[in-house]
């Protein structure tokens, strides 16, 4: 007998956290649109060094990913509830259409996507979802020491041979044709995004990849302790969360940036470092807009809409970023300062923030969720869509 499990109530506290983080992804991912020669200097660690953009490294990159990362293994284990004896067979279509909307996107708008990569991890984490939360964070915690212990031993080779360490400069040459190409006419940027998404996409994968399934199993434990949906079991946590995120992520995302302008060991040992801090300042982060929402509760009706339609938002800051920085619009890559283009992140995420809110008011659904559940359910949604 088939049993169908209840529909669930949406908390309007996690839409909340996905409005917020869409905001983060943004600021971190239009400096690679502003500025295109990034994209083919990025193994380089060749950063702007202006006080933009090291504040962005510092607060920003990296940081917003964890907690865009936690939130897909939380939203997972809602999705498991809601499904019930449907979830394997709805999980991997949610899968196969999040890669395909992934390499669209990746290929026509932004070569940086993480839509394939959460497609393949997701398929991961369904064979896991049977795991008890304390294991799930017990393997997390193992991917996180392991990656740290590679980069620390790198360092350490590093020290005795520092030529190893060296990386080779960013080609200025090459940097000015990526942004000539980006900017110059529909095609020229559609021959960029052929020519380099597989090598940014590899670069993700294996560069992001282990750090985001030990946050989808984070996610996971925590969801499945209803840890988000309860604000008395996380409310205890709250001085604790907030002493060590601060106190010891803050330092740590400071070196971070201060190492990445460094080649050899530092650079390396800052990677580790990060990896493991740059955890409990996002947490930092989350808590501090929690206690936002709960005092002023218009922050989170503004941040939720767009957190409901988390795919749609994220979608859309790449047309829109496009529509700006390449061939596709107005092709200002590589003209504006960077406290303008901070300005532009601010005008995209406004638009888009009052967009889900006008939209949300009518519908069940954003665009793109609406399309892959229906893929996801193999049907039409039987509810209507307004």
């Amino acid at each position: 007998m088939t049993t169908t499990a209840p529909a669930l109530r949406r908390i309007h506290e996690i839409d909340a956290v996905r409005g917020f983080a869409l905001g983060g992804i943004l600021v971190a991912n239009i400096s690679f649109f502003a500025d295109p020669g990034l994209s083919v200097a990025i193994s380089s660690m060749d950063f702007n060094r202006d006080p933009v953009s090291l504040t962005v490294q510092t607060l920003v990159l990296t940081k917003f990913y964890v907690i865009f990362s936690f939130m897909f293994g939380y939203s997972f284990t809602m999705q498991m509830r809601s499904w019930g004896e449907k979830v394997k067979p709805r999980m991997l279509r949610r899968c196969l259409g999040l890669f395909v909307l992934g390499v669209t996107q990746g290929i026509l708008l932004w070569i940086g996507d993480i839509l394939t990569l959460y497609a393949a991890l997701g398929l991961i984490l369904l064979a896991l979802r049977n795991v008890r939360p304390r294991t799930a964070v017990k393997i997390g915690c193992w991917i996180i020491g392991v990656m740290s212990a590679i980069w620390l031993i790198l360092a350490g080779l590093t020290l005795l041979d520092p030529s190893a360490g060296v990386t080779t400069p960013a080609d200025p040459a090459v940097m000015a044709a990526a942004q000539a190409q980006v900017t110059g006419s529909p095609l020229s940027f559609l021959q960029f995004q052929l020519e380099t998404y597989p090598m940014l996409a590899a670069f993700i994968w294996f560069g992001q990849g282990p750090m985001a399934m030990a946050l989808f199993l984070f996610g996971m434990a925590a969801g499945k302790s209803r840890l988000l949906e309860d604000r008395e079991r996380w409310a205890r946590f709250v001085p604790r969360v907030l002493w060590i995120g601060y106190g010891l992520g803050l330092p740590a995302a400071v070196f971070f940036t201060w190492s990445s302008h460094h080649e050899g060991a530092l650079q390396l040992v800052g990677l580790a470092l990060n990896n493991i801090l740059s955890l409990p300042l996002a947490a930092a982060y989350v808590v501090t807009l929690l206690l936002l929402v709960r005092r002023l509760p218009a922050i989170g009706a503004a941040l939720a809409p767009a957190g409901r339609a988390a795919a749609s938002n994220y979608i859309g800051q790449s047309i829109l970023q496009c529509l700006v920085f390449t061939g596709y619009g107005l092709g200002l890559g590589g003209r504006l300062t960077p406290i303008a283009v901070i300005g532009v992140a601010a005008a995209i995420y406004t638009v888009l923030l009052l967009l889900s809110a006008w939209w949300m008011r009518n519908h069940r659904y954003g665009p793109i969720e609406r399309g892959l559940r229906g893929f996801t359910q193999y049907s039409a949604d039987p509810q209507p869509l307004r």
